[in-house]
Order: C-alpha cells, then sequence, then structure tokens
C-alpha cells in the first residue's frame, strides 16, 4: 500500500511527474507563440523589402549605401550605425520531469513496513505487558 501510494504521487509515471510535464508543455506552446510572432514580423518585414521601394532605401543606408547621387561623410570612430531588427527566437531545451526512481519507492516502502511492524509489535507487548501486570495486581 505504501508502494502504490508512493508510486502514484512521486514515481515515473506519478502525479508530480505528469505536472511537471504539462508545465513543461505549456512552456513549449508559449515559446511557439512568440516564434509565430517573430516569423510573422519577419514576413512583414521582408514583405516590405521586396515590394516598399521606400523600406528598401531605409535599409540600405542603414547598411552604408547610398544612390549614385548621394555622397557620404564618414567620421572615424564613431562605430557602426547598423542596428539588429530581428530577434530570430531562442531555443527552449525540453526538461525531463524529475521524480524518484522506482528503487527508491521500494526501498522507502520496505523501510516504512517494517517501521510499522515494529511500533505494532510494540504496542502489542506493550499491552501484554500492561495486561499481565494488571492481572499480578488482580490476584
Amino acid at each position: 500500500m505504501i508502494y502504490a501510494t508512493l508510486s502514484v504521487f512521486f514515481g515515473t509515471k506519478g502525479l508530480s511527474a505528469q505536472l511537471q510535464l504539462e508545465r513543461e508543455q505549456e512552456r513549449q506552446r508559449e515559446n511557439i507563440t512568440r516564434l509565430v510572432e517573430i516569423n510573422r514580423e519577419l514576413e512583414n518585414t521582408m514583405n516590405s523589402l521586396l515590394y516598399d521601394r521606400d523600406t528598401l532605401t531605409v535599409y540600405a543606408r542603414e547598411q552604408g549605401f547610398a544612390s549614385s547621387s548621394e555622397r557620404f561623410i564618414r567620421i572615424v570612430g564613431l562605430g557602426a550605425t547598423q542596428r539588429i531588427r530581428t530577434y530570430p527566437g531562442n531555443i527552449v531545451a525540453v526538461a525531463p520531469p524529475q521524480y524518484t526512481s522506482d528503487q527508491t519507492i521500494r526501498i522507502i516502502a520496505l523501510v516504512a513496513g517494517i517501521a510499522i511492524f515494529i511500533c505494532l509489535a510494540i504496542f502489542d507487548i506493550l499491552r501484554f505487558l500492561k495486561d499481565r501486570q494488571n492481572r499480578l495486581i488482580a490476584d
């Protein structure tokens, strides 16, 4: 009974492991939602660069390009003015569930069973001695 209870709550397929997996599943869903949003933004940027000449001109200037009618004066030491506009997302690794091994649960159940047996034996011995003492006093 102790083994079954511990297995249900803390075993490899127990409630604790199940809750951890559900939390991990929710975390992965949130990551997928973020990645879908990032993908949508990247698609919008790509479409703007493909079909909007003004957007393409702005991006080209940020990269240091100019049209043939423009002139640049570069000031050394100011660093690059390029901005990274996109964020590709992060890799979210799956965390394995934490659980108590079956062998550990068996050992705990065995020790608990022995402890209960010893407690019951001591209780019976004490009751026997008390009954014996009561009989001796009564006689």
